[in-house]
């Protein structure tokens, strides 16, 4: 897989700055960094607002429209960071994928991996999903490799003696909901510094209204798909008015482009 190099049109004045390899520099257009600790998140977005579309699975490609600049911005992501959380509905929307470098952009691996050397991160990033009620496909391939599942009392009783080996269910207590400061304070003990959030829109709602979020990678994509009245078709954020909790505000830090594909960085208000 070939990736176009992401063009440069504007960055922010001061952004932290980590050792890239040479290669993985060429192909983003420059150099990539974040102050520690920070939750960053990651989307990938049609023209009119489209981030998932649960009747299809993998749909993040077809919103993508197989952008190969957008799978190695998403691995290169992952690369700097120290887990990848998802919800159980972006779980269920991959039912074949592994959530690592490699896996989103394999051409550049070994360049990922060098990242990670440099960093002193792990092998690949731990991957956390998100489950209030412990509701999953317990056999999925990600969860054989090894995640950790945030969930309920409800949910921990649920998954009891279901998952692989490789996995494990930590409950963040009674509550119907996962409480998001709980989400992050857990993954602080567990020594993460940098989070990366790949969504669902669900999952990131409550993170986004408790202005837990710091910075929002986002692709816009050149596809226009519609909502037909039949087939639901979610936006960046569901189940939360983020109006009303005051988390409205972005500042743009950067804007790539790779063909017709823009690649959008901000930093958010409630930050």
């Amino acid at each position: 897989m070939s990736s176009e190099r992401l063009e440069l049109f504007y960055e922010a004045a001061g952004l932290p700055s980590f050792d890239l390899p040479d290669e993985l520099a060429l192909r983003y257009g420059g150099t990539l960094g974040f102050a520690e600790p920070r939750l960053v998140a990651n989307f990938v977005e049609s023209l009119d607002g489209v981030v998932a579309i649960p009747s299809h699975p993998g749909s993040n490609r077809v919103i993508a429209d197989s952008s190969s600049a957008d799978r190695f911005v998403m691995g290169l992501l992952r690369a700097c960071c120290d887990a990848v959380m998802i919800g159980a509905g972006t779980l269920a929307a991959s039912p074949t994928s592994v959530w690592t470098p490699a896996r989103a952009f394999p051409d550049a691996s070994g360049a990922f991996a060098e990242l990670r050397r440099r960093l002193g991160r792990g092998s690949d990033p731990e991957l956390v999903v998100l489950s209030a009620s412990g509701v999953l496909d317990e056999g999925h391939p990600a969860l054989r490799a090894g995640a950790l599942l945030l969930t309920t009392d409800r949910g921990a009783d649920r998954l009891a003696g279901r998952l692989p080996r490789e996995s494990r269910a930590l409950s963040l207590g009674a509550d119907a909901a996962l409480d998001p400061g709980r989400i992050v304070a857990v993954l602080a003990e567990r020594g993460h510094r940098l989070i990366l959030s790949e969504g669902g829109p669900h999952a990131i709602a409550p993170l986004l209204a408790a202005g837990l979020v710091d910075e929002l990678f986002l692709t816009l994509s050149p596809l226009l798909l519609g909502r037909p009245g039949d087939d639901p078709r979610l936006a960046l954020v569901e189940g939360a008015d983020l109006l009303a909790a005051g988390q409205s505000g972005a500042r743009l830090l950067g804007v790539r482009r790779a063909t017709d594909h823009l690649f959008l960085r901000y930093a958010l208000a409630g930050r």
